[in-house]
């Protein structure tokens, strides 16, 4: 007899561990969790400052590179997801953004009733123990505790001075009334330095509940379909498969890549290419691994005329004493981000809302540990990321094969759409303008990347084909409010099937104008009282 519980969830990411713990609280209900990774308790998924680490390890990351780009003269993209518990958030940059809230409402209008910005505004509170306190726009006693960066060794007041003069205003809150501007960046980082991921926050201390059963280790293959309803999931675990059922409901939450490649292995996509690899059409779903949409990002450097940046931290000494500080104290240059100031800005007075996020970091991207006397200390330099937030381009997600070990084929198509590439040329030249303005503009020399002489629409163009990558923001392939190409309605249960949903970024139509950790766990509470068949009350706009 297979084993049964009321509610499989497949993916222990964002939204996953919210999806389980949320429902856990019903003592009446089981949940089994299956997550193809391991464990979350190694050092660098703790300390806020080594995710440069732990992005790269491939022991908490799915090896995930794009086919090669048809718009980025061919290049293969690298594409990093947490294999871990917790997910992307135990490996993300701890960034906290909502977007710009007309993003929500431009859901709504597509057609994903329910997710406008007055509908998403209370799961946003109800997550969140913000450092502002409880009030309109935020939470003070969520699971996830929202932090201001430490802006102390970073550079910040130069940048947030030159606003103005470059044309642009100051915003004391992204997540409130001004959702636009240059800000201090906030990050999901706990009073004791530590990171708050999905897994900290939700999932641990859920664990303590009976009803509650976490398999670490497990890669799904299939979600097992009867009579046109989910009733369990086929996973391996140490080499044996296992098939488990549900009374109630599968809950996907593998993510943007994950869940549409699960789906397709389970005969729910695109009708042609299942046949094509081999496999059974249980659902005709077209919009099935389709509608992927990224944050493209190019990088800028810029000399500093002074020894200011971040480097002077980074001489061994330092680093053993800041290692020292954050381990025992909590404290330190370790235990924040590396951001100067969060920069959201329109780059067209013809725009409703920013079009390009700034990611200003007072060191070089390719920075190392120097050690006194033994090797050279690198130059100090300014780093700065140009993040187109509303991309038009799309991309889609295939399988290779009916395997379920082999990774699907991803294409971003990144600047297929003319209109990116226009938009990341002003995200140029905005941020050539604002590092120029005083008093940045005293700190600033030479332009390194792409470099001065690097003038043209076409320079610059073939500059971002040379060099762009993505923010890690995937979403879309399993999309709500897309008419026909929908893949799960408003409620998030895939059209077709029953007592089977999606919960994560792949359900998103279009991408928020902001880093996507905030707006999935938002999506998880909500689709956790979806669920349960209760949701709160839209705010009070």
């Amino acid at each position: 007899m297979a084993e049964t519980f009321d509610y499989i969830v497949v993916g222990a990411g964002s939204a996953g561990c919210v999806v389980a713990a949320r429902l856990t609280e019903d003592s009446n209900c089981s949940v089994l969790l299956l997550e193809a990774g391991g464990k979350d308790s190694h050092p660098t998924l703790k300390m806020p400052i080594a995710f440069l680490k732990a992005v790269v390890n491939p022991k908490f990351n799915w090896p995930y590179m794009t086919e090669p780009e048809p718009h980025l003269n061919g290049r293969r993209i690298w594409l990093p997801r947490g294999r871990v518990l917790g997910g992307s958030s135990s490996i993300n940059g701890m960034f906290y953004m909502r977007g710009h809230p007309r993003d929500y409402d431009d859901w709504a209008a597509m057609g994903a009733y329910g997710w406008s910005y007055a509908d998403v505004l209370p799961y946003f509170k109800k997550m969140e123990t913000s450092w502002r306190g409880e009030g309109k726009y935020h939470g003070g006693s969520g699971p996830v505790h929202v932090a201001p960066i430490d802006t102390t060794r970073l550079v910040h007041e130069p940048l947030m001075n030159a606003a103005e003069g470059a044309g642009f205003s100051n915003s004391d809150d992204l997540s409130g009334d001004n959702p636009e501007g240059f800000a201090r960046g906030e990050v999901t980082i706990d009073a004791r330095g530590r990171r708050v991921s999905a897994a900290t926050a939700y999932l641990r201390p859920a664990m303590r509940r009976r009803n509650l059963a976490v398999r670490t280790g497990a890669l799904c293959h299939r979600v097992v379909i009867e009579s046109g309803r989910a009733v369990g999931v086929e996973y391996e675990q140490d080499g044996q498969r296992q098939i488990v059922r549900c009374n109630r409901e599968v809950i996907l939450s593998g993510g943007t890549y994950n869940s549409p490649h699960l789906l397709m292995l389970s005969g729910i996509g695109p009708a042609d290419h299942l046949r094509e690899v081999g496999l059974p059409v249980v659902v005709n779903s077209p919009g099935v691994g389709r509608n992927l949409s990224e944050h493209p990002n190019v990088s800028m450097e810029f000399d500093a005329t002074r020894p200011v940046t971040f480097l002077n931290h980074l001489r061994f000494d330092k680093v053993v004493w800041g290692a020292l500080q954050w381990a025992l104290l909590g404290k330190g240059p370790f235990a924040s981000q590396l951001n100067s100031c969060n920069v959201v800005i329109r780059t067209s007075e013809e725009l409703d809302r920013p079009d390009i996020q700034f990611m200003a970091n007072p060191i070089r991207f390719d920075a190392k540990i120097w050690f006194p006397g033994i090797t050279a200390r690198q130059s100090h330099v300014f780093w700065a990321g140009i993040v187109g937030l509303h991309p038009r381009s799309r991309g889609w997600v295939r399988l290779k094969s009916a395997d379920p070990r082999e990774l699907p084929a991803i294409t971003l198509n990144l600047m297929d759409d003319p209109e990116d590439l226009a938009t990341l040329r002003r995200g140029i030249r905005a941020a050539r303008r604002i590092y120029r303005t005083p008093p940045q503009g005293e700190l600033t020399g030479a332009e390194r990347l792409p470099g001065e002489a690097v003038q043209s629409d076409d320079e610059l163009d073939a500059f971002i084909r040379e060099v762009a990558d993505v923010a890690m923001h995937p979403v879309g392939t399993c999309a709500m409010g897309m008419g026909e190409a929908s893949v799960v309605d408003p409620e998030l249960r895939v059209i077709g099937v029953e007592g089977l949903r999606v919960v994560d970024a792949s359900v998103m139509p279009t991408v928020p104008g902001g880093n996507t950790n905030a707006p999935t766990i938002m999506l998880g509470e909500r689709a956790a009282d979806l669920i349960r068949g209760r949701v709160l009350p839209p705010a009070e706009l």
